[in-house]
C-alpha cells in the first residue's frame, strides 16, 4: 500500500463527520420535512428521557395532580421503539441507498419496527392479564419485532451482533438435533417469542433497562457537555500542560483522549475528535503514520475502561454483579488509572528511542522550580476546596433543613457566575490548524482559566454519585440540568462581562446549541439502545436453554483443567464475540456467556474469585476487539486520519495495549487492584506499587528501560513486573499460606478455629444439572465457645459414614448455604490458614534488583553518548 505524502495527510473534514456518523449517529441527514421529523423524534426521546428521570412526573401538579408516570416495561418499550424508529430512518439500509431522503421502505419499516417495539407498553393490561399465554396476534407482532431489531442492528452495528444474535435463536429452536456435548431439548416458537418478545428475560431485560435508566442521561451529558466546548477544552489544557515535553504531543493526545473517553461512549467518536488534531501533532515531532494512529487508539479505547461511564458498561455491572454503583468504580478505577500512566510511560519510552523534542511554548517560561511550586499550590488550592466544599455542605444540610437545597443552589450560582467572568478576562480557545506550519503551545494560564465552568457539570455528578449516593439516574439528571443552564447562559454571560452587545444572538445561539445537543445525544443512543436490546437476545437464550453450564463444560474440556490456560482461552472468546460490537453490547455478551464459565472453573481449581473481578476481566478483553485486527473499527477510524496502515495501526496499538490485556490475569489472581478488603492506606500502598509494576512490565514489553534493552534484560523486567504485581506468588512457596488437613482432622482441630477463620473446604457434589464436580468453597467459622458449636453456628452438619465425612445438613440461608455446601456433598480435606510473614517483603529485594538493573542501563546509555559525542568531535 503506498502511504500518502505529507501533504495529502490532510484529512477533510466533511469525510471525519461522515466516519463518525455512519458509526454512531447515522449517515442520513434528510432534507425537507423528513429532516423535521427525524431531528424532532430524535429531540422528543430525549426530553422524554429527562422527564421519566426527573421527579416531576411525581409532583401534585394543580388541576391535573401526577402524571406521566411509567413503570420499568413500559418505559424500556417506549425507549426501544425511539430506538428502532431512528435506525430505520437515520442509517441506510445499504452503502448506495439514498442520504438525503427517506425511502418509502425505510418508512414503513421505521413505523411497524415502533410499533413492534411499543407492542407490550400498548398492550400492557391485556398482556398482564394472560401471562405466557400469547395468542396469534401477539406472535406475529413478536416475530416481526425480532425480525425487524436484527436487520436495525445490521444497519446501526453492522453484521456481527445480529449474526451472533441469530446463531442463539438458531440454537434456542435446534437444541434436540445440535452434537451432543451442547444439546438441550429445545423450545417452540410460541415459547421462544415469549420469552424474548412478551416477557422481561429477553429483548427487553436488564440490558434495556439499564439504557433505559442510565445510559441515555450520561450520553446526553456527555453530548451536551462537548456541544459547550468542553472537549476543545480538554485537548487544548493537554496540549499546554504537556506539549512541550519530550513527544509532548502524544502525552497531551492520551490526556486529552482520557478526559475525552469520560464524557464519550464511543471509541470511533473519540479517536475521530481528538485524532483530528493529535495525529498530525504526533507526526510533526516524529512519530510516523502507523505510531501516531495507534497512541490514539490506544488512549481512546482506554476511555471505556475509565469510571465514572466506562462505556455504559459500569450501570450494567451494577445489575449483572449486583453490587452498589459506587463499589463498581472504586474496584475498576485504580486498573484505568494505571493503565493510563503506562500509556503516557510508553509514549515517553518512544519519544527516548527517536529522541523527539516537544513543541515550543508561548510567552515567559518559568524556572522548573516555579513551575513545581505552582503545580504544589494549585494541587494544594484544589484539596482545600473540596474540603471546604464536602465540610461546608455537610454543616448547611442540617443548619438549613428543607432550605439547605436552594441555598446550595444558590452558592453553586454565585460560583458559576464567578468562573464564568474569569473565562470571559481571557480570550476563547480556538484550535489551531493542525496541518499549519508548527505553531507554538497555548500558555497555560489563560487556556485553564477559559473553561473550568465547564467542570462544575462533572462536580456535581461525582457529588451526586459518590457522596450523596444517589442513583446513577437521578445524579446524571441533575447533572445535565446543570449542563443545559450552562449551555443556554454561557455565551450571553461572556458577552454581558467583556462588554459585547448582541446579547439576545448569544442567547438564541445557546438556545440553538442546547437543541443540537439533546437531538445529537438521542442520535448518539441509537446504536446503544439497539445493541443493549439485540444482546438481550443473547441474554434470553442463556436463560432459556442453559447453555452457559454448557459452555463451562466446553471451555474445561479444551482447557484440560488447566486454570490459566482457561482464562487465556476465555479471554481469546472475549476478542471473538467482542469483534464489531460497541462497548455495551460487547460487555453484555461476554459477561452473559463467560463469566459464569471463570467463576464455576475457578472454584473447581481452588481459586475464589470475586465476581466483579470476573466481569471486569471479560469487560477488558471484549474491548480490546475495537483495537485488533482484522476488525479494530478505532484503527481503521485512525488510519483514516493519519494516512497509514489500518492493519499496521491496529498491530501497533495492539502493542501499545499488551498492558491492558495483561490487568485482567494479574487482578484475577490478586484481587487487591480492585481495592477489594483494603484499607486506604493500604490502598495507596497498592497504587504505588502497581504503578511501579507497570511502568516496568510496560518497559520490558518495549524494548527500553533506561537505554534500549537486550533479550534477557526484557525477560528480566517482566520478572520483577510480575513479582511486584504478585508478591503473594513467591511468600506462598517460601511459607505456605495454608496447612492441609484430612476431613476427620480438621473436625478434631476445630476448638483451634476462632470466629471468622475462614476455612477452604474441598468437596465432591453434583452440580445443578446432575453432574459429578470437585470444588472449594470457603466457609467462616461461627460463632461459639468451641470448635463444634462455632461449625454448628454456620449452619451445617458433617456425618462420617464409612470413612467418608459427609454434608448431612445444610440449613436454610446460613453461612454454609451461602458458601456453597449442599446435601450429601462429601467433604475430602480441609486447608486452614496459618500465619504468614507480610508478603511485601518480596518488594525489597525486588526493587534493589530493579535498581541494579536500572544503573547498570543508565551507565551503558551514558558510555554511548560519550562515544556518539567522541565520534562527532573527530
Amino acid at each position: 500500500m503506498t502511504k500518502p505524502q505529507p501533504a495529502q495527510t490532510a484529512i477533510d473534514e466533511q469525510e471525519l463527520q461522515d466516519m463518525v456518523a455512519a458509526s454512531d449517529t447515522g449517515a442520513r441527514i434528510p432534507d425537507g420535512w423528513q429532516g423535521r421529523i427525524l431531528l424532532g423524534a430524535a429531540l422528543i426521546w430525549s426530553l422524554f428521557q429527562l422527564w421519566i428521570a426527573s421527579p416531576l412526573p411525581f409532583y401534585d401538579w394543580p388541576l391535573v395532580g401526577s402524571f406521566g408516570i411509567f413503570n420499568d416495561t413500559e418505559t424500556r418499550a417506549i425507549h426501544l421503539a425511539f430506538a428502532v424508529f431512528l435506525a430505520f430512518s437515520a442509517y441506510p439500509a445499504l452503502t448506495h441507498s439514498p442520504r438525503h431522503y427517506i425511502p418509502v421502505h425505510d418508512i414503513a419499516l421505521s413505523l411497524l419496527a415502533a410499533f413492534s417495539a411499543s407492542y407490550i407498553f400498548i398492550f400492557y393490561e391485556d398482556l398482564a392479564s394472560r401471562p405466557g399465554l400469547p395468542n396469534t396476534q401477539d406472535l406475529i407482532v413478536s416475530v416481526i419485532g425480532i425480525v425487524l431489531l436484527l436487520e436495525s442492528a445490521r444497519r446501526t452495528l453492522g453484521p456481527p451482533l445480529m449474526i451472533v444474535a441469530i446463531v442463539f435463536l438458531t440454537y434456542s429452536l435446534a437444541g434436540p438435533y445440535m452434537p451432543e456435548i451442547i444439546a438441550h431439548k429445545g423450545v417452540s416458537v410460541a415459547e421462544l417469542m415469549n420469552h424474548q418478545w412478551l416477557t422481561t428475560e429477553g429483548v427487553f431485560g436488564i440490558a434495556l433497562g439499564v439504557s433505559t435508566g442510565f445510559v441515555f442521561l450520561f450520553v446526553l451529558f456527555g453530548a451536551l457537555l462537548d456541544k459547550a466546548g468542553a472537549g476543545n477544552y480538554f485537548i487544548q489544557v493537554a496540549f499546554s500542560l504537556l506539549g512541550h515535553m519530550r513527544g509532548g504531543p502524544a502525552k497531551a493526545a492520551v490526556v486529552s483522549s482520557g478526559l475525552t473517553g469520560l464524557i464519550s461512549g464511543s471509541s470511533i467518536a473519540n479517536v475521530v475528535t481528538t485524532g483530528t488534531f493529535t495525529i498530525p501533532m504526533m507526526k510533526r515531532v516524529g512519530f510516523s503514520s502507523e505510531k501516531a494512529g495507534a497512541v490514539e487508539v490506544a488512549s481512546s479505547v482506554n476511555g471505556q475502561i475509565m469510571p465514572p461511564v466506562m462505556g455504559a458498561a459500569a450501570f450494567l455491572m451494577v445489575e449483572y454483579v449486583g453490587i452498589s454503583y459506587f463499589q463498581v468504580i472504586t474496584h475498576a478505577f485504580v486498573p484505568a488509572l494505571i493503565s493510563y500512566i503506562a500509556l503516557v510511560y510508553i509514549v515517553h519510552l518512544e519519544a527516548l528511542k527517536q529522541d523527539m523534542q516537544g513543541l515550543p511554548r508561548r510567552g515567559v517560561v518559568k524556572p522548573w522550580h516555579l513551575r513545581l511550586i505552582g503545580i504544589l499550590t494549585g494541587f494544594l488550592l484544589t484539596a482545600g476546596m473540596a474540603i471546604v466544599v464536602y465540610y461546608g455542605i455537610g454543616w448547611m444540610k442540617p443548619a438549613f433543613g428543607t432550605w439547605a437545597s436552594p441555598v446550595i443552589a444558590v452558592i453553586l450560582t454565585v460560583v458559576y457566575l464567578f468562573l464564568v467572568r474569569y473565562a470571559a478576562s481571557v480570550p476563547d480557545l480556538k484550535l489551531d490548524d493542525p496541518n499549519a506550519p508548527m505553531t507554538q503551545l497555548p500558555e497555560v494560564g489563560p487556556t485553564v482559566k477559559s473553561g473550568l465552568h465547564y467542570l462544575l457539570p462533572v462536580v456535581v455528578l461525582v457529588w451526586c454519585l459518590m457522596v450523596e449516593r444517589l442513583s446513577p439516574g437521578l445524579s446524571a439528571f441533575w447533572a445535565t440540568v446543570l449542563m443545559i443552564v450552562i449551555l443556554v447562559t454561557q455565551r450571553p454571560l461572556i458577552a454581558f462581562f467583556r462588554g459585547e452587545s448582541d446579547l439576545g444572538g448569544r442567547l438564541r445561539q445557546g438556545f440553538n446549541e442546547l437543541i443540537d445537543g439533546l437531538i445529537t445525544g438521542a442520535r448518539n443512543m441509537i446504536g446503544i439502545g439497539i445493541a443493549t436490546a439485540t444482546a438481550g437476545i443473547i441474554v434470553g437464550a442463556v436463560s432459556q436453554t442453559g447453555v452457559g453450564s454448557v459452555l463451562a463444560d466446553l471451555v474445561e474440556l479444551l482447557s484440560m483443567g488447566n486454570l490459566l490456560l482457561m482464562l487465556m482461552l476465555t479471554a481469546v472468546l472475549s476478542l471473538i464475540l467482542g469483534m464489531g460490537l460497541p462497548t455495551t453490547a460487547n460487555y453484555i455478551v461476554v459477561s452473559s456467556l463467560l463469566a459464569p464459565v471463570v467463576v464455576t472453573l475457578g472454584q473447581e481449581n481452588g481459586l475464589i474469585v470475586p465476581l466483579i473481578a470476573v466481569h471486569l476481566f471479560v469487560f477488558y478483553f471484549g474491548i480490546m476487539a475495537d483495537v485488533t485486527p482484522p476488525v479494530g473499527l478505532a484503527s481503521f477510524a485512525a488510519a483514516a486520519v493519519s494516512g497509514g496502515d489500518p492493519i499496521r495501526t491496529g498491530f501497533q496499538a495492539f502493542s501499545y495495549s499488551l498492558r491492558t490485556a495483561a490487568l485482567p490475569f494479574l487482578f484475577i489472581f490478586n484481587t487487591d487492584l480492585l481495592l477489594i478488603d483494603v484499607s486506604f492506606i493500604e490502598g495507596i500502598q497498592v497504587f504505588v506499587v502497581a504503578t511501579i509494576a507497570m511502568l516496568v512490565f510496560t518497559a520490558a514489553t518495549q524494548g527500553y528501560f533506561f537505554d534500549r534493552s537486550r533479550w534477557y534484560e526484557s525477560a528480566f523486567l517482566l520478572l520483577l513486573a510480575f513479582s511486584l504485581f504478585r508478591p503473594g506468588f513467591w511468600m506462598d512457596r517460601i511459607v505456605p499460606p495454608h496447612q492441609a488437613l484430612s476431613a476427620a482432622e480438621f473436625v478434631e482441630a476445630s476448638d483451634n478455629f476462632t470466629q471468622g477463620t475462614e476455612v477452604r473446604m474441598w468437596l465432591e457434589g453434583e452440580d445443578d444439572v446432575g453432574n459429578a464436580r470437585r470444588f472449594m468453597a470457603i466457609l467462616p467459622m461461627g460463632e461459639g465457645s468451641n470448635g463444634n458449636e462455632r461449625l454448628a453456628s454456620t449452619g451445617i452438619e458433617l456425618l462420617e459414614n464409612d470413612g467418608r465425612m459427609i454434608v448431612d445438613y445444610v440449613g436454610f440461608d446460613s453461612i454454609a448455604e451461602k458458601a456453597g455446601l449442599s446435601f450429601d456433598q462429601v467433604l475430602t480435606s480441609v486447608e486452614v490458614p496459618q500465619s504468614q510473614p507480610p508478603k511485601q517483603l518480596i518488594y525489597i529485594p525486588v526493587l534493589a534488583l530493579l535498581i541494579g538493573l536500572a544503573l547498570m542501563q543508565r551507565r551503558r546509555r551514558q558510555q554511548s553518548l560519550a562515544a556518539s559525542s567522541t565520534a562527532s568531535a573527530s
